[in-house]
């Protein structure tokens, strides 16, 4: 595949990594177009918008006060490129990411995703630990941080509306459904720059959601729990106010 590629981010007031974010897909994507789909941001995140929309003449604003799922739909909706990426506002694609994606299509693949790595965890001695654990609910749930798609074979997908998160989930079963492989690897990868307010105790309903979804999915217990527990340390520390460069 050497052709270029649509990529979707979605934004809500995204300002704080942004910019990094959309330099960081122009350096490791071939890009075709640029859909943005904003959900009515109130702070600079347009502004950073229409500095892209200045400088490259395929960025596509979207506005939508809907779901996450909503979001993504309109993002599928509008993409015309045979594969597209999703890349979430608060990541930073690794070097040569796209180049590197491209060497594991196959007729069979419908989809690749680089593993996340946390920020906070980069330079961490549990960072081999956390990676496993990572790709181990990708295989399971899926994730779209860093996500490259076959146009096809998300054809005439309907997520659910209601679907604010777990949509990620919702589009690899529907890929795995129409016969194709959806892989997680180790690289290419993202560092994910989480917000702040992820090391609050008001995270911790979603966490429950997470240990929620092993109910139906017993292999997840462990890295589910070992993710809880890194959140709760961090929760924790940042509480105290002990910076998180120091931690493990």
């Amino acid at each position: 595949m050497q052709d270029s590629v649509d990529v979707v981010i979605l934004t809500k007031n995204s300002e704080r990594l942004l910019r990094k974010c959309i330099e960081s897909v122009y350096q490791n994507v071939l890009v075709n177009r640029l859909i943005i789909v904003d959900g009515y941001s109130t702070d600079g995140t347009l502004q950073i918008v229409k500095e892209f929309q200045d400088k490259y003449t395929k960025v596509l604003l979207i506005r939508d006060r809907g779901t996450r799922g909503d979001a993504r739909q309109i993002g599928i909706e509008n993409v015309i490129s045979d594969w597209f990426m999703f890349v979430d506002s608060d990541v930073i694609l690794s070097h040569n990411w796209f180049a590197e994606a491209e060497e594991l299509i196959e007729d069979d693949v419908g989809a690749i995703w680089g593993i996340e790595i946390w920020s906070v965890l980069t330079k961490s001695r549990i960072l081999k630990l956390f990676e496993r654990a990572t790709l181990k609910i990708f295989e399971k749930r899926g994730g779209l941080h860093d996500f490259l798609v076959r146009r096809r074979a998300v054809h005439g997908i309907n997520i659910p509306a209601q679907l604010h998160t777990y949509e990620d989930a919702y589009i690899k079963s529907w890929i795995c459904s129409k016969g194709y492989r959806v892989i997680g690897v180790y690289e290419p990868y993202c560092i994910h720059f989480r917000s702040d307010t992820v090391w609050t105790m008001k995270h911790f309903s979603l966490m429950g959601d997470d240990l929620k979804f092993t109910v139906h999915h017993p292999s997840l217990f462990l890295p589910y729990v070992f993710h809880t527990f890194i959140e709760t340390y961090l929760t924790a520390l940042r509480k105290c106010g002990i910076s998180r460069a120091k931690i493990f």
